[in-house]
């Protein structure tokens, strides 16, 4: 089996940047084992355009921030994309209703993988601010854990290469993650 692990946002925005962030975290982190491959991509905010990428996979599992009105920013959400709580309304940002949609329209042609969304409420979505806001940052670890059990449950091991901080991959050049 082939999964698809997916950071979506934008880095200009503070927390919208998330998951991509995440997703650096992750790679640099862990290395994954298993009857199954992993890969790991940044998606930004392409949406539509990652249909071709997404097709080729068995599984997605998505990481994003979410929009939950009424609840507290760094609350973490994991659920099936056929099983959205209620709480989630997806009105937040442009590009969490352009991947909604996005899943949306694979549905409709049948091309749409089971999908699992690990979505966070953010707090700070401002232009050009780089950095992730404090609630977001003390996230991280249930985001991190959550992950990693999962992917046990469908087979794949994670083995930490190092001590990684989410920090140090905020401050580092961008460049550096341009891979997949």
């Amino acid at each position: 089996m082939k999964i698809l692990l997916l950071g979506i946002g934008n880095l200009l925005f503070g927390d919208e940047g998330v998951g991509i962030h995440f997703i650096n975290y992750i790679r640099e982190k862990y290395r994954f084992e298993g009857d199954h491959t992993i890969d790991l991509v940044d998606g930004g905010t392409l949406a539509q355009r990652l249909i071709p990428i997404i097709v080729e996979y068995d599984q997605v599992i998505i990481i994003d921030t979410i929009n939950a009105p009424g609840i507290k920013a760094g609350e973490l959400y994991f659920f099936d994309f056929d099983v959205i709580p209620n709480a989630v309304d997806w009105q937040g940002s442009a590009h969490e209703v352009e991947m909604l949609q996005t899943l949306n329209m694979m549905n409709l042609s049948g091309d749409r993988p089971p999908t699992m969304i690990m979505g966070i409420v953010p707090t700070t979505i401002e232009l050009t601010e780089f950095s992730l806001s404090q609630e977001i940052l003390n996230a991280v670890p249930l985001m991190e854990k959550t992950l990693l059990t999962y992917l046990k449950t469908v087979g794949i091991d994670s083995i930490k290469r190092n001590n990684t901080s989410i920090d140090s991959i905020i401050s580092t050049p961008l460049g550096q993650f341009i891979t997949r």
